[in-house]
């Protein structure tokens, strides 16, 4: 059945390209004036003191590139001094070098800008997916619930897919779901959609009602906003019910992908004689709920996945 928790993300390895690129932009410069003293006296790497700043601008702060850039300059009067440069020419290389490192701190001062909001946008979204995707309990009543949530696109963190299980009087209740279409309009659906899932699951006298519940939630949030994006999408939903005084599972589809059953190394989908329509298209014409019953005791097991 659908551990509660979710994947966690691998940070060592992103700590660690972070700290090299802190680390890259001093390094550049000692290798810089390191080339430049061993060489002959003809041949000059001064030049290449830029690459300090222009590094700096992609991992540090403003404050770090700019100091970094100060760094340079001194580097390089420093290294005119050594190879006895002309005046003239140890100007004209600063002006160069203030040149790059002011444009190196404006870069940096516009990433650093993108960074904190993305930060803040990424804050919201863990929030967001703490309220609609929160972790489900380990075990409720005599089921075993094993999660595993991974949304197509590799930075997303939520999406239209959307899930929850509760314990009601007498059965556990398991609800799945995607909603058609990705981006808020999704999101915003599958929060309706779950929301009128927390408030009648444990009301709705069985499936047939619990579904009923969820179109007229959906069709209720059209007509309070009907500007809505979310009004005009339409959600596929598998709803699940384990009773616990029976050895069986109670399914209905609302155009959801079949479900897989498991007994030992056996697998097999869950055929449905007559599913419903996806959410707020059951309108379309007229129909009833039908709720398929299956044989589910103990080792027996059911998974299913989203469309998208």
């Amino acid at each position: 059945m659908p551990s509660g928790g979710h994947r966690l993300p691998a940070t060592t390895g992103a700590r660690t390209q972070f700290n090299l690129g802190l680390a890259l932009p001093l390094l550049a410069l000692a290798l810089v004036v390191l080339a430049d003293l061993i060489t002959s006296q003809g041949q000059h790497f001064d030049r290449l003191l830029v690459i300090g700043p222009a590094l700096a601008a992609i991992t540090w702060g403003v404050r770090g590139t700019l100091v970094i850039g100060v760094l340079a300059m001194a580097l390089r009067l420093f290294l005119g001094y050594v190879q006895h440069d002309a005046v003239t020419d140890i100007v004209a290389a600063e002006l160069v070098l203030g040149a790059v490192i002011a444009a190196a701190v404006w870069v940096s001062q516009v990433r650093t800008r993108y960074e904190r909001d993305l930060s803040e946008v990424t804050a919201v979204a863990e929030v967001v997916q703490r309220v609609l995707l929160r972790p489900l309990a380990p075990r409720l009543g005599r089921v075993d619930l094993h999660l595993l949530y991974v949304s197509a696109a590799a930075k997303a963190r939520i999406g239209g897919d959307f899930y929850e299980a509760v314990r009601v009087p007498g059965a556990v209740r398991v609800m799945l779901g995607d909603v058609q279409g990705k981006g808020l309009g999704a999101v915003e659906t599958a929060s309706v959609l779950l929301g009128s899932y927390r408030a009648s699951v444990t009301e709705a006298r069985d499936l047939t009602g619990l579904a009923d519940r969820l179109e007229e939630g959906l069709q209720q949030y059209g007509a309070w906003d009907p500007d809505s994006d979310a009004a005009e999408r339409f959600a596929t939903v598998l709803l699940l019910e384990l009773p616990d005084d029976e050895d069986v599972v109670r399914l209905l589809s609302c155009g959801h992908p079949a479900p897989l059953l498991q007994h030992g190394d056996r697998v097999r989908p869950v055929t449905f004689a007559d599913p419903s329509l996806p959410v707020n298209l059951a309108g379309l014409y007229a129909s009833r709920h039908r709720v398929e019953e299956v044989p589910f005791g103990p080792g027996t097991g059911c998974c299913s996945s989203p469309t998208g």
